[in-house]
């Protein structure tokens, strides 16, 4: 496809651009197929504004009379004359919650600019997506793919050989789309118990290993719902094969991130949960987390919230607290906190699942880990602990992270559960500053990757979509590039210090925090704190350099 066809006015002059903490400047607006570019004309030296097209969530567009007002603000920039005549504005809303202006000379001029940016950041096919034509100078194509795998995590760990194996079922994604070729599954299960077993799981998820805890010999299993339906149907098959993962022990758990009525619910709809009489060795709880819809309306809630400019305290806080996103957070790390329990403190393995077990069931097997397991907690592991449970395990990306909170498009598919992870993550950095070994600006750049990004890393919904499309041939991987040395010293937390223990987060209400450093990026309170954050960290650093000398 040609990306100029939907371009009707490349280049622009005497554009002025307001965005946040910086003083309006006038210039040259360009829109290319993936960017939109703005430099400043003047002697300023200023950067100039290089915004992926993918990263805008939302346009408005509205009409001015005169330009004639712009004088006495641009007057710095070397501009005193009035310049008069109708006139647009643009509003960009990015998925990065930055929101700027665009004022450009000329209504026929500024619906063009509209029209362009509108339908090249809605394109939907993937392969005419950015990544694939970024090609940065210092990297290769050929460059190593990834940091795990499981042919590699299975190699690593000498201690699941014995009950454990690695199954090459889902060679060419024929029994489960959403899973990646190869699965670790009970040693004593052959594949054709696993194909029948998928049948009786939505989407084919069948259970399938995610953690091992060298501690105890405890495993986290996930999967998704068991499709008994309403005549509760069962599976031998599927039976066996949990069995077999608590072989030994008296009784395993099942979390499922429903409640109770929900799951009876989706019994009625083909769906269901495991019996009592026909899973005896397993204890069912029922832990109810918001998904889809409700998830993503509660973070739009929370952007407006962020973006009142009334300054009554009161107000702000009764929007922040109907937002409730405090209250997902609070129930991801609680629901994590108890399965870290059965796992860490009873001694028992579990299996979780939800529905489709590509949502909520990643972010509480994600978040456990984390809690539990100091390798997860170093950059390098937790950035494989994402690629595992997240890329590897299929959570949809291309569909939930397609728009954010400003998008007037009709809700369907979006759901910020990436972004509650991330989120959750920080309040564990918060409240254990010194366990983990990443910094906030390594969550801020993921929170931003994951709607758009120059790399491959968070494109379509599978391992299967990103096989087919040749993802990993022709396009660079994120995690690599933050691992690099020029880019870790900035993600890295200076102040790690590592620790076997497992961090128990305190889900209180007082215990937890609004994400300042992301929902409150783009104003001056957050600014000064970020200066702040910077000069103590050149502090750190001086000290650290100090020291090894």
């Amino acid at each position: 496809m040609e990306f100029s066809e939907h371009i009707k006015t490349a280049n622009v002059d005497d554009v002025v651009l307001r965005q946040p903490l910086q003083p309006p400047v006038r210039g040259a607006l360009c829109v290319t197929g993936h960017h939109l570019l703005f430099s400043d004309r003047t002697d300023r030296g200023s950067r100039p504004l290089l915004l992926l097209l993918r990263n805008i969530d939302a346009i408005d567009k509205s009409s001015v009379e005169n330009l004639g007002g712009y004088s006495s603000l641009l007057s710095n920039a070397g501009r005193t004359d009035r310049i008069s005549g109708s006139s647009g504005t643009i509003t960009i809303k990015c998925k990065d919650l930055r929101v700027f202006q665009l004022d450009i000379p000329g209504m026929e001029q500024c619906l063009n600019i509209a029209h362009s940016i509108e339908t090249l950041s809605s394109l939907d096919c993937v392969s005419e997506m950015y990544p694939f034509f970024y090609r940065p100078g210092d990297r290769s194509l050929k460059d190593q793919w990834g940091l795990s795998s499981p042919e590699k995590d299975y190699a690593q760990m000498d201690e699941l050989h014995d009950k454990w194996r690695l199954s090459h079922v889902n060679r060419a994604y024929a029994v489960c789309p959403s899973y990646p070729p190869a699965v670790i599954v009970p040693k004593n299960i052959d594949d054709g118990i696993l194909v029948k077993a998928s049948k009786f799981r939505q989407g084919g998820r069948f259970p399938v290993l995610c953690y091992y805890h060298r501690k105890n010999g405890m495993v986290i299993v996930r999967s998704s719902q068991p499709l008994t339906g309403a005549n509760r149907k069962r599976c031998s098959e599927d039976e066996l094969l949990l069995q077999a993962v608590i072989d030994g022990s008296d009784k395993g758990y099942i979390i499922d991130t429903r409640s109770h009525q929900q799951a009876q619910q989706a019994r009625m709809m083909g769906g269901g949960f495991e019996s009592k009489s026909s899973y005896s060795r397993w204890k069912r709880l029922h832990r109810q987390m918001e998904r889809g819809k409700a998830l993503q309306e509660s973070l739009i809630k929370l952007v407006e919230a962020c973006g009142d400019q009334s300054d009554n305290m009161d107000r702000w806080l009764s929007k922040l607290e109907n937002s409730k996103w405090l209250s997902h957070v609070q129930t991801a790390l609680s629901t994590a906190g108890l399965l870290v329990e059965c796992v860490e403190r009873d001694g028992h393995s579990v299996l979780v699942h939800g529905s489709e077990g590509t949502d909520n069931t990643l972010l509480i097997s994600t978040l456990a880990q984390l809690i539990m397991d100091p390798c997860c907690r170093t950059l390098e592991g937790f950035l494989a602990l994402l690629e595992r449970e997240w890329l590897q395990a299929g959570h949809p990306f291309q569909q939930r992270c397609s728009h954010s909170a400003y998008s007037h498009v009709r809700l369907q598919q979006e759901a910020p559960v990436f972004l509650l992870l991330l989120d959750c993550v920080w309040q564990l950095w918060r409240q254990f500053p010194l366990a983990l070994g990443f910094s906030e600006l390594l969550l801020l750049r993921l929170a931003t990757e994951a709607y758009s990004s120059d790399y491959g890393t968070f494109l379509c919904n599978s391992d299967q979509e990103r096989s087919v499309l040749g993802v990993k041939e022709k396009t660079h991987c994120l995690f690599q590039v933050l691992l690099r040395p020029a880019a870790r010293l900035q993600y890295v937390n200076l102040l790690y210090e590592p620790t076997e223990l497992a961090i128990w987060p305190s889900v209180h209400p007082q215990s937890l925090q609004l994400w300042r450093g992301f929902f409150l990026r783009w104003t001056q309170q957050n600014r000064h704190l970020e200066e702040a954050q910077e000069e103590i960290r050149n502090m750190v650093i001086e000290w650290s350099k100090l020291t090894l000398s």
